[in-house]
């Protein structure tokens, strides 16, 4: 038998990755899904821009790995400095070089139990010490409680998703600021804003960009449609963002996905187009629900998730349902959000093929109970 000589920490971790693939489904499917609503990508598409300049984007060249241009053009259209950004593949991406910056075997990191669960991946594979605390009654991440176990057992780093995946649900950008008073000192928050595109305005805290206690996580893999380019950026203290050029890889972001942000930042009609189409889906979606006799929960992303209206078993039940009728579609893994199925925007399409077979699929589950 072979024997590779893994750490210890390696050796001990499962052989897995958070997500399970639409493409790993229909695999074992044997078919294609008829409507894809659970990934939170945009089937909008990105700008015929990007789309364009990632066509033309020299391929035989390396990326630019000070990533200048999409730098500079985030910095000017935020009001910025480009020392507060830097790019990486995707949050996901941006959230390990991150942890591996701060987390050693044994260190204390605290999130919700049941959000993003990358975040977790990450500190697990560097050995941190993951805490979690529950949501709150209405479904959103508690800034109180994170903090408050943040406090209890003094954690490097605090992950808060504003607007939240997997629910929807939304703080203002206000309370994020007020509830800040209680972060620890030497605690890091690490704010996911995935979907502020997606979200009402106010949604962002209006903190500065070099403000210390906190890293701002924004992708334009959701209302950009560039989900398959992997483009991701932090924004921060010049400091921790020069802190990211010890481990990243230099060359992560490649050409054409450089070009094709670049092109995307600069189409904002394009943006605007879309975020329309999601305020429209959010309301389709919402309304297949009610009149299905579940009830969805109001969201600030570019999806919905839907009370089922029993346990998580019954949720699993819903979703394996709708799966097989070829509709892919996502849960909350934790009690009691798993009560919930979580549609992602699509099409007028994707939401006639959902409206349906939602009822059959609903009904063959209450069949079971």
């Amino acid at each position: 038998m072979t024997t590779f000589r893994l750490t210890p920490l390696a050796a001990s971790l499962p052989a897995t990755v958070p997500f399970v693939g639409p493409e790993t489904q229909e695999r074992q499917r044997g078919a294609p899904f008829l409507a894809r609503l659970g990934a939170n990508e945009s089937i909008f598409g990105p700008s015929p821009r990007a789309v364009e300049a990632m066509a033309k984007a020299e391929h035989w060249k390396y990326g630019d790995p000070e990533n200048h241009d999409l730098r500079h053009a985030l910095a000017a259209h935020l009001g910025a400095t480009p020392e507060n950004i830097v790019v990486g593949e995707g949050i996901d991406g941006l959230l390990g070089y991150l942890v591996r910056l701060f987390i050693v075997p044994g260190d204390a990191v605290v999130t919700s139990d049941g959000a993003y669960p990358t975040f977790n991946y990450h500190v697990a594979g560097f050995g941190g010490a993951l805490h979690k605390v529950p949501y709150d009654a209405q479904d959103r991440e508690s800034p109180a409680a994170l903090f408050a176990k943040a406090a209890e057992v003094d954690a490097k780093l605090v992950y808060l998703a504003n607007p939240d995946n997997p629910m929807g649900t939304v703080w203002t950008g206000a309370q994020i600021t007020a509830a800040m008073d209680a972060l620890p000192a030497g605690t890091l928050l690490v704010l996911d804003e995935a979907y502020i595109e997606c979200a009402p305005d106010g949604t962002a805290t209006d903190l500065p960009w070099d403000d210390p206690r906190l890293i701002r996580m924004r992708t334009f893999s959701k209302v950009y449609g560039l989900a398959g380019a992997r483009v991701g950026y932090a924004l921060g203290h010049p400091e921790l963002i020069t802190a990211f050029n010890k481990v990243r890889n230099h060359f992560g972001v490649n050409r054409a996905a450089q070009a094709g942000a670049l092109a995307a930042l600069g189409d904002q009609d394009w943006l605007a187009q879309v975020q329309t189409r999601i305020t429209e889906a959010r309301g389709e979606i919402a309304r297949i629900a009610t009149a299905a006799g579940l009830s969805p929960l109001s969201s600030a992303a570019n999806f919905v998730a839907i009370d089922c209206g029993h346990d998580g078993a019954f949720a699993k039940s819903v979703l394996d349902g709708l799966v097989q009728r070829g509709i892919f579609v996502r849960m909350p893994f934790a009690s009691p959000q798993n009560r919930c199925i979580r549609v992602s925007c699509g099409t007028a399409k994707d939401l006639n093929t959902l409206a349906e077979f939602l009822p059959s699929a609903l009904q063959d589950s209450r069949n079971q109970l």
